[in-house]
């Protein structure tokens, strides 16, 4: 329990804090944690006093207000609105302070609300493949924009072409290629929906790029094996970091679908997993036993009993809400900073996987049927990193009647 003393909370805040820092507790804070909290809500109570400012009035403006003054005071911990998050959370379902209007959006937003609906529901695709989707397209059509009104009739080929020769240049080819695609899906639903009259998907550029001209990096066994040790498996997070680690490298499963994996999903019986991956599609794999004892391991005895939702893995610090696709990227940069790794992402792990079935003698069609692929091309890179198959194929360099190198 947090100890609340008059003394420090007497003012408005005075009828709730108990509650709220029991609340804190059951999201999984820590008791000092939760303690420091309280003496923020301490410090903002007094200034609500000194102020005459009421729960009434513990708007956005007012709570802008008080923290600018934190700031200036020089304090160096609860000076950003996310401090406020967990209190407004508690009092808000009390009706003790206002609700944040609802600002209404703008012509642009609006559009892009519906296009979003589009995506979602009748493409089925995720939730964070539409973000992106959403992300790219918002400059152009802000760019239509005269006034408060959409300027979508007057859009010709050369509109679209300027956008891309002004947004592309620059970029990644990857960044570029996302930016080409999100478009020509926008303007195709545009046209679907009447709101322009003609397509003009075809006249967006394509963006010069090779398929299959890099290279996938896989990490060498030993360096593997470098960042798997460095996950202890005798604290809570080590324990998820660890099965965590293994989905990506034994699996080659993406950072967004571990960060979906639900407890719903793991089938213990028959030794499987159902992952969603792209476009939502569902497909069942089979566990292998280390990864089953590895996830076993943390449910029993790393996951917060507090933790919230269904999800497996959660995040180490309170709230302990669903571990983000960012979340699971962070949790292998960490671990190769560890190991004295370079620096890499979570993908890098599923070219590992891919890499490591390639040399056990798996043929790319199986490892494509692991890695979900929907293309046959999207595995024929990994043809590349099969040293074995490749050397069949090499011609002896040519030498003189002596045996030199020519």
């Amino acid at each position: 329990m947090v100890k609340v003393l008059r003394s420090l909370v007497n003012g408005p805040l005075e009828p709730h804090i108990a509650g709220f820092a029991e609340v804190l507790l059951r999201q999984g804070y820590t008791q000092s944690s939760a303690e420091r909290h309280v003496c923020f809500i301490a410090h903002l109570d007094r200034w609500m006093q000194a102020a005459d400012v009421g729960l009434a009035d513990l708007s956005g403006r007012v709570i802008e207000r008080y923290l600018a003054e934190r700031r200036a005071a020089g304090y160096r911990d609860y000076r950003s609105v996310k401090a406020f998050r967990p209190l407004l959370g508690y009092l808000v379902p009390l009706g003790v302070v206002p609700v944040p209007p609802r600002v209404p959006l703008g012509p642009v937003e609006e559009l892009l609300a519906s296009y979003r609906g589009w995506l979602l529901g009748e493409r089925g695709l995720t939730a964070g493949t539409v973000r992106g989707y959403v992300d790219c397209v918002r400059p152009f059509v802000a760019s239509r924009l005269r006034g408060d009104v959409l300027d979508l009739g007057s859009l010709n080929a050369a509109d679209v072409t300027g956008f891309i020769l002004a947004a592309c240049p620059g970029r990644a080819a990857g960044s570029a290629k996302l930016i080409v695609c999100a478009l020509r899906s926008l303007l195709g639903w545009l046209h679907v929906t009447g709101q322009v009259p003609v397509s003009l998907a075809a006249a967006v550029p394509s963006v010069a790029g090779w398929r299959l001209s890099g290279l996938p990096k896989g990490l060498e066994p030993a360096d593997l094996r470098r960042l798997l040790a460095g996950c202890d498996r005798r604290t809570p997070t080590g324990r998820r970091d660890i099965a965590v680690m293994l989905l990506l490298a034994r699996m080659g499963l993406r950072a967004g679908e571990v960060a979906r994996l639900g407890l719903d999903d793991i089938d213990w019986r028959h030794g499987e997993l159902v992952i969603v991956g792209k476009g939502n599609r569902s497909e069942r794999l089979p566990l292998p036993d280390e990864i089953g004892t590895a996830i076993a391991a943390y449910l029993r005895w790393g996951r917060p009993d507090d933790a919230q939702g269904r999800s497996v893995f959660v995040r180490v610090h309170a709230p302990h809400g669903p571990l983000t696709t960012g979340g699971v990227t962070m949790i292998v940069f960490d671990g190769a900073q560890r190991a004295g790794l370079p620096k890499m992402h979570a993908h890098r792990l599923r070219h590992t996987a891919a890499t490591a079935m390639l040399r056990s003698g798996s043929p790319l069609a199986e490892v494509g049927q692991v890695l979900r692929h929907r293309s046959a091309m999207s595995t024929a890179i990994y043809a590349k990193v099969d040293h074995s198959a490749l050397a069949v194929l090499a011609r002896p360099w040519p030498t003189n009647p002596d045996g030199d190198v020519l």
